[in-house]
């Protein structure tokens, strides 16, 4: 397809409102949820329909995201505990693989975050192995503030977005 014929293309969808459409059909689209912490009352997102999913639909309560604490990346007692527990259900499910993504809240710059995100994920990924989780079935990456949790602007929002998800792949 031409450059001339693609313009044309949206800007007629552009015109008729179908650009969204347009996008993610050339694009792809993809949709995800994530977890959130278990009992936090703070939160206004519903725990129902978040979370990590296995490829049957299920989901897995085991790989709950684990939260820190503002510009810190060191695991907390209760953050140990559901390491411990993720480790547990890693060990007994050997042939799932997971990415561990680190993310942090809005405050700092995004290069700073970028680092404390990648130092987040990377803390889980060693307590993880010291456990016993092979690493070469862990992978980390940091997302920083780019994909935040809960778009507020509070501390109930940075607490949900101080945080490493479990992905699996």
């Amino acid at each position: 397809m031409t450059l001339i014929k693609s313009a044309t293309l949206i800007k007629s969808a552009c015109r008729s409102g179908f650009l969204v459409l347009l996008v993610s059909l050339l694009f792809g689209c993809s949709c995800r949820t994530r977890n959130v912490g278990p009992g936090d009352s703070n939160s206004n997102i519903s725990t129902a329909t978040s979370g990590v999913y296995g490829e049957d639909g299920i989901q897995i309560p085991e790989l709950s995201d684990i939260y820190f604490n503002f510009d810190s990346y060191v695991l907390s007692g209760t953050a140990r505990q559901q390491a411990n527990t993720a480790a547990e259900w890693l060990q007994a499910n050997d042939h799932i693989n997971v990415v561990l993504e680190g993310h942090c809240d809005e405050r700092g710059t995004a290069e700073y975050n970028m680092v404390l995100g990648a130092n987040r994920a990377r803390s889980v990924y060693e307590h993880l192995r010291s456990l016993g989780v092979d690493s070469s079935r862990m992978s980390t990456v940091s997302y920083g503030e780019e994909l935040p949790l809960d778009p507020g602007h509070d501390e109930s929002a940075w607490s949900l977005n101080r945080r490493v998800h479990f992905d699996i792949n």
